[in-house]
């Protein structure tokens, strides 16, 4: 596919650089010639310098002959003129992302005017990961799929836990739990388990199964999930906003610091069950003051990536709340990953995996489209949910006989909302929606799970 990217921010360069990986035809648009330099000599993708919202340098860039145009300047309201220009020159898909909370309320409004295929707003789609850590406190990570019927969630297995040194084909015998253990993140390698995989103390365990069951699950292998009743937001910017607003129609108490009189006055206007701290979140005087070692989780979501993990290291210090850590640059990853700053969000790794999940259910639009796409572990395993259209090499045939590609797992079956934990004489069927798990990336169509 041909795909224009107008903005080489954050976003706009992880967006090149995970769609070129996918072998797409990629050409950038940005006004600043030294990132455009940048970005194209370390990536396998075209560029040229200019205003991505003039007629002229669209015409240039190729949107004659474009299937997707994705605007992700720093201007929501540049963003909406570049799509709109690209649809009435290029009749091509648009992406735009938006992230005023102002716009929030007017989105669909907004997409049908402008013909717009998808807007996103990563702040929005960060708070609701949050908001799904905050519920589930014991998970690292938790993704939903089957509109929230089944849930993959991610989990450190403790030191003592009765997991330690458990075949995976043992684990519902053993504690009566309907979960599938999906894939296992050991040292530095990612496993596809089968029934003989072994997991161990300090294993970070993906499991798909109901929130019910899940919660059957975290008692059994001796993990609380108590609910979080109190959270301190460190940082008042638009993820926190978004955060506040979702927990309003919940029982916990939010706390937010932040160091900007303005925008306290502001945050206290828009959200009135809040309460909103003027003062430095770095400072320890005032964490203790505010209660950091009774509250039972704690968000970092300053603009700054030091000050995120360094406020996280020292609440881990302090207190054994749910920790939760927004990192905006994706470098040093294995020296991140090796800190205790519990679960981690990367905004724009979220906005990447909303488009790809657009890009890959665009080039099939006759198939098995994918419908939902979670990146289990950053570029080595992903989740994917599938609407199984009419596909002969695979309706109707029993799981055991087809031949999977390896290091893939059927880990659920939608069936008009019957949720199958599929066995080897289970099938698929036309209308279903299926969940994979694999390392296998860059799946676009259910018949790409086979050999």
């Amino acid at each position: 596919m041909k795909i224009i990217i107008v903005g080489c921010g954050k976003v706009g360069t992880t967006l090149a650089e995970q769609l070129n990986k996918e072998n797409h035809d990629i050409m950038l648009i940005d006004k600043n010639a030294s990132v455009i330099n940048s970005v194209t000599e370390k990536f396998d993708v075209m560029g040229i310098v200019g205003n991505g919202a003039v007629y002229q340098v669209q015409i240039e860039a190729g949107i004659k002959d474009t299937d997707l145009l994705i605007a992700t300047t720093n201007s929501d309201e540049l963003n909406m003129l570049c799509c709109l220009i690209a649809k009435k020159a290029g009749n091509c898909h648009t992406i735009a992302r938006i992230r005023n909370p102002e716009y929030d309320s007017e989105v669909r409004y907004i997409r049908e005017e402008l013909g717009l295929s998808l807007a996103i707003n990563p702040e929005m789609a960060a708070a609701l990961e949050i908001s799904r850590l905050l519920r589930f406190p014991s998970a690292i990570k938790v993704d939903t799929f089957a509109k929230g019927r089944v849930e993959i969630m991610k989990f450190l297995v403790p030191e003592d836990s009765v997991l330690h040194n458990m075949p995976v084909r043992e684990v519902f015998r053993k504690l009566d739990c309907h979960v599938l253990i999906c894939a296992i993140e050991h040292e530095n390698d990612v496993i596809i388990p089968n029934g003989n995989s072994i997991i161990t103390a300090g294993d970070k365990i993906s499991f798909i199964a109901s929130p019910a069951e899940a919660n059957h699950f975290f008692k059994h292998v001796g993990i609380d999930n108590n609910a979080v009743k109190t959270v301190i937001l460190a940082g008042g910017g638009r993820i926190t906003y978004y955060i506040a607003k979702i927990l309003e129609h919940t029982k916990i108490k939010v706390k937010i610091l932040e160091n900007r009189i303005e925008r306290c006055n502001e945050l206290s206007e828009l959200l009135p069950r809040a309460m909103v701290i003027y003062g430095d979140a770095t400072s320890q005087e005032l964490l203790l003051q505010e209660g950091i070692q009774q509250t039972d989780a704690f968000a970092s979501l300053t603009g700054f990536d030091e000050e995120n993990i360094m406020l996280s290291l020292y609440a881990a210090s302090q207190s054994k709340a749910k920790l939760i850590t927004k990192i905006n640059r994706i470098a040093f990853e294995n020296v991140i990953n090796s800190m205790n700053l519990g679960s981690v969000i990367y905004p724009k790794l979220i906005t990447a995996e909303i488009i790809l999940r657009y890009v890959r259910a665009m080039q099939n639009s006759m198939g098995s489209n994918v419908e939902t796409l979670y990146r289990i572990v950053a570029d080595r395993a992903e989740a994917l949910e599938f609407r199984v259209a009419n596909e002969p090499s695979i309706v109707g045939i029993p799981l055991e006989k087809l031949e999977l590609k390896k290091n893939l797992l059927v880990a659920c079956i939608n069936r008009k909302g019957r949720i199958i934990s599929p066995r080897g004489k289970d099938t698929i069927e036309e209308g279903d929606r299926v969940v994979v798990v694999t390392t296998v990336t860059g799946l676009n169509d259910l018949k790409d799970i086979l050999r």
